[in-house]
């Protein structure tokens, strides 16, 4: 016990050596961004960026001999993104990531060789045509985010937290790529081949924003029929508007939208969606969310105080009989998840930026398989909004050990484990 709690004060000091050496160089960093806009005319422009994402993982019991702690450097995203316009009413989108940068070792069920093809491998992540009439009618078709709810809308960079994706995931961020063979393919990183509609209305001052997509889902696997996935959204901000682009959102903004409540309600169904054909054990899939963020200016330059909840609830009733085998199973999760997480940033500014502490829980409950919890505190250290943060945390509970990105089976096993993370994200 005594050489336990000497291993995390020692994380703990060092990640406070790191985040106070960054916080002392606010006067001697230069800018480190760069990008920007190519413009032929008002209606014409192209415009470039891009984001990394990168981290220290140490996870108890998560060494190769299930003893030490693991301790892993990893490239958590690399992106590029390329927008345009070609007319008043046409845009494009063009983002790529690094689809294999996150292979870590045996504490990720990403762990092993060959995910996602190879090393290091670059691919597309959208590929949107978009037609935008004005904010109430507007039409995207292409490789795109699904509707779901806020946390896969944020996407990785624009989490209130470093590692925001803590509940089971919608079938296209739990698929492993596109139309795969034995237990199908229903997307990748939450993306699929699709139509969305959207727009947004303002009844008695609020904000009311639609969104409605039509897209490939699952294929292959139990989906035999070739069905298709309908995934739609509501989204009501009672009192500031949302300044992210598109049907995008945010969980935080760091008071730059003033104070903000939105609540919002998605619902996704698919006929033969889940389960496994080589059994016979196939279902319908429906996933229903629940999200609410409540963003609160304090008065008198008192800081900021934000609150995210979630909550989902998911049907694949394709019964324990599916996960016999395995390798031929589109098992996505059946049951009920929520998380909830309230962070506060400080007014005053240390160095180039401002800490933001913060404490989140999560409580995963499969049909199938054994109930999985997580505490996590932490601090962000915030130096333009999401555009520069470094972030250090811990955790504990056995969402690690038992899986929050499968693993939803009967013989899900996994002790409570302690971890530390520190890191950082760029974009631009």
């Amino acid at each position: 016990m005594k050489g336990h709690v000497a291993r995390r004060w020692k994380q703990f000091v060092v990640a406070g050596a790191m985040t106070a050496l960054v916080a002392g160089m606010g006067s001697t960093l230069p800018s480190a961004y760069a990008g920007g806009t190519i413009k032929a005319d008002d209606d014409k422009w192209i415009s470039i960026g891009m984001g990394i994402r990168t981290s220290f993982n140490s996870i108890e019991n998560g060494a190769a001999n299930g003893q030490a702690y693991s301790n892993e450097f990893t490239i958590n995203n690399a992106r590029i993104y390329i927008n345009g316009q070609v007319h008043k009413y046409v845009k494009f989108e063009f983002n790529t990531d690094c689809f294999n940068c996150n292979v870590v070792g045996t504490s990720s069920i990403n762990s092993g060789t060959g995910f996602f093809g190879g090393n290091s491998t670059i691919g597309l992540l959208d590929a949107i045509g978009k037609f935008e009439f004005n904010e109430m009618v507007n039409i995207w078709v292409g490789r795109m985010l699904l509707p779901s709810e806020r946390g896969e809308l944020n996407g990785p960079f624009y989490h209130a937290t470093f590692d925001g994706f803590r509940t089971p995931l919608f079938p296209a961020d739990f698929s492993g790529n596109f139309n795969a063979g034995g237990g199908g393919g229903a997307g990748l990183y939450g993306r699929d081949n699709a139509a969305t509609f959207w727009g947004k209305i303002h009844p008695f001052g609020t904000h009311l924003l639609y969104v409605a997509t039509v897209s490939q889902g699952l294929r292959n696997g139990p989906n035999t029929t070739n069905t298709l996935m309908y995934t739609g959204r509501l989204q009501w901000n009672l009192l500031n508007d949302e300044p992210s682009p598109g049907y995008y959102t945010a969980g935080t903004y760091y008071g730059t939208a003033g104070d903000i409540f939105a609540i919002a309600g998605n619902v996704q169904h698919q006929k033969d969606g889940a389960g496994n054909q080589i059994t016979g054990n196939t279902s319908d899939f429906t996933g229903l969310s629940v999200d609410l963020l409540f963003e609160k200016v304090l008065p008198n330059n008192m800081g900021v105080f934000t609150f995210n909840g979630e909550f989902k609830r998911f049907f694949a009733n394709y019964g324990t009989g599916a996960f016999t085998g395995a390798t031929t199973c589109f098992c996505v999760f059946n049951g009920h998840s929520w998380t909830a997480y309230g962070l506060y940033l400080i007014p005053n500014e240390i160095g180039i930026g401002r800490f933001q502490p913060y404490v989140r829980f999560t409580s995963v409950s499969p049909l199938y398989s054994s109930m999985r919890q997580e505490f996590e505190y932490g601090v962000n250290y915030i130096i333009s909004g999401h555009n520069a943060r470094i972030s250090a945390y811990g955790r504990y509970g056995d969402i690690e050990t038992k899986g929050v990105f499968g693993n939803y089976g009967p013989n899900a096993q996994g002790n409570k484990v302690d971890s530390f993370h520190v890191a950082l994200q760029l974009q631009y």
